[in-house]
Order: C-alpha cells, then sequence, then structure tokens
C-alpha cells in the first residue's frame, strides 16, 4: 500500500511505514507544506496500532539542504509557525512527541533541519558520501529543530561548537565518530539497512519496545533518576502482557514469538 500527500510519500509494508521526503527538485528543502504532511505522517504512524517502526528517507540525491528560507523565513520571524499538540512534531522540540522508533536513511546534502531530524531519530543510517551542515548562525537564526541540544548531548561541546557556530562542512565518517549516526553504508544502500534494521525492530514486542524507549528518552532529556524511578512502573505492565507471556512460550518452544502488541 502505498500514497503520497504533498510534499511526502508514504508507503505501508507489513507493519513498517516508509514516509519519503519528496520535493526532490528543490533537493527537499523543507518549506511549509512539507513540514505540515511530515507531521501528518508521523501522526499517521503514530495513532496507526498496525505499524510498529516506521523509515523516514528522501527521494533524489538529498536527503535535504535545510529549511525553504525563502517561504518560511517571514511566518519564523512573526511567530506563526506552530506545531499543533494534535500532530506529532518531527523535530521533536515542543508539542505531540513521537513514542514509536524512527529509522532515518541519509544521503547527500544533510543540512541544517536535516539533521535535527535525524538526531530526533532512533537510529541513523548514513551513506558515506553524505554532506552534513549546521549553518543556521550564517543565515541569522537559531538551530530550527534544537540542534544545540542534542548536537551538542551527542558530540560533546567542544566538537558540536566547531560545527554549530561555523557552519562547517563534515562527512558521514566525522558524523558517526561524533555519535550523530549509527551506521555509515558504501554504496547507495542507506535505504536497504535502514529497512532492514526496521524489520527486525518491528519484530519485537510493541510494548516493550515503546516502553524501552520512553525509558531512554526520561533518561535523556531528564535525568537517569528520573528514569530509574520510572522503571517498576513501566515493567509491571508488560510482564502481565500478552506479548510477555507470548515471548517466554515462543523461547521454550524455540521458535519466533508472534506479538500482537496487546
Amino acid at each position: 500500500m502505498s500514497s503520497n500527500q504533498g510534499k511526502v510519500s508514504r508507503e505501508i509494508r507489513g507493519h513498517i511505514f516508509l514516509i519519503g521526503l519528496d520535493r526532490a527538485e528543490k533537493r527537499n528543502a523543507f518549506d511549509s507544506h512539507m513540514i505540515h504532511d511530515l507531521s501528518l505522517a508521523l501522526t499517521e504512524y503514530e495513532d496507526n496500532p498496525e505499524l510498529r517502526c516506521a523509515v523516514v528517507f528522501a527521494h533524489g540525491e538529498h536527503f535535504t539542504a535545510g529549511l525553504d528560507l525563502v517561504e518560511l523565513q517571514p511566518k519564523l520571524a512573526e511567530g506563526v509557525f506552530n506545531f499543533s499538540d494534535e500532530v506529532v512534531n518531527p523535530w521533536g522540540t515542543v508539542g505531540r512527541q513521537r513514542t514509536k522508533p524512527l529509522v532515518t536513511a541519509v544521503q547527500g546534502y544533510c543540512y541544517t533541519a536535516g539533521i535535527e531530524l535525524m538526531l530526533n531519530s532512533d537510529l541513523v543510517i548514513a551513506n558515506e558520501n553524505t554532506q552534513f551542515t549546521q549553518i543556521e548562525v550564517q543565515r541569522g537564526i537559531l538551530p530550527f529543530g534544537g540542534a544545540t541540544v542534542r548536537f551538542v548531548q551527542a558530540a560533546g561541546w567542544v566538537k558540536a561548537m566547531k560545527y554549530v557556530l561555523t557552519g562547517d562542512l563534515f562527512y558521514a565518517q566525522t558524523a558517526y565518530e561524533m555519535n550523530l549516526v549509527t551506521e555509515v553504508i558504501e554504496g547507495n544502500n542507506q535505504l536497504i539497512r535502514a529497512i532492514e534494521l526496521a524489520e527486525r525492530i518491528a519484530q519485537a514486542a510493541p510494548l516493550a519496545v515503546q516502553a524501552t524507549l520512553h525509558s531512554a528518552h526520561q533518561a535523556f532529556l531528564h535525568s537517569p533518576e528520573v528514569a530509574f524511578s520510572n522503571l517498576q512502573s513501566l515493567l509491571s505492565p508488560l510482564l502481565a502482557s500478552e506479548d510477555a507471556r507470548e515471548g517466554v512460550m515462543a523461547m521454550l518452544e524455540r521458535r519466533t514469538p508472534k506479538f500482537k502488541g496487546k
């Protein structure tokens, strides 16, 4: 099943949801329509109980050249560009947050808002020739998706500041060394690898995956102490779930478990 709405394509493959940035003629630069469509796609993923993992990728040679400032800058300056609490925020800075796993495949240009989108993912697969830049300060604006937070947390202060303050280009291997990407892939195989990982994640128990993400996000966004204090409240419902019983039975019977998310 596949469809295309506006600037973002959608395709359902079993429990996997493929979300494609589809403005290749503009190097997938984000205008307001594309941001809106991406939010709707992520909301569709979040609200569909049959979907267990999503992959964000891009049509064409480039992941994204970042924001389309010609179209967006007046709206940003007027403060009229906001996210509704009813839709998932792709950058995870304010509003409704994603609770299901997200894998991102990047290639070509992965600039500004593209870096910030992948930093709000759980796994990032980068083509070896992907080039990155966080050049907002050279355009007179602040990183759109909170890269000053996630970039610094992932790479460390001195490494992050070099690129956030100068806007210098860096490549996939450097991104990997700074913990910004999960894997660097040779050839044009980043999407294939991302889907492979998404399929493996989708085979796991959905409730356990979401609880694991929730705990990790609490530690990341708040503190390890907050995450530790909530472990029991996450674990108890899992132990009572049908999936937990299925997982144990499958182990004893030496077969692949069939999880239902219940």
